[in-house]
């Protein structure tokens, strides 16, 4: 195919690359204390993704128990 995937690692650094102007329009529009409380519950959000995904990940001692006989 001719045509890139959705979702191909230029898009995604291109977006980031318009997320980053779009904050930075924002914080010479609005001041620096609505910014310091965005990025701060962006902060959260993404503490609480981690915090989760830590808590659902099984450890690897866990899934791999080995018995054995005696002969």
């Amino acid at each position: 195919m001719s045509c890139r995937q959705y979702g191909s690692k230029p898009t995604i650094a291109f977006w980031m690359l318009i997320a980053i102007g779009d904050s930075a329009m924002l914080l010479a529009a609005a001041g620096p204390a609505v910014m310091i409380s965005i990025l701060a519950a962006l902060a959260l959000v993404a503490g609480g993704f981690v915090a989760a995904r830590a808590l659902t990940r099984r450890s690897v001692s866990a899934t791999r128990t080995v018995v054995r006989r005696r002969a």
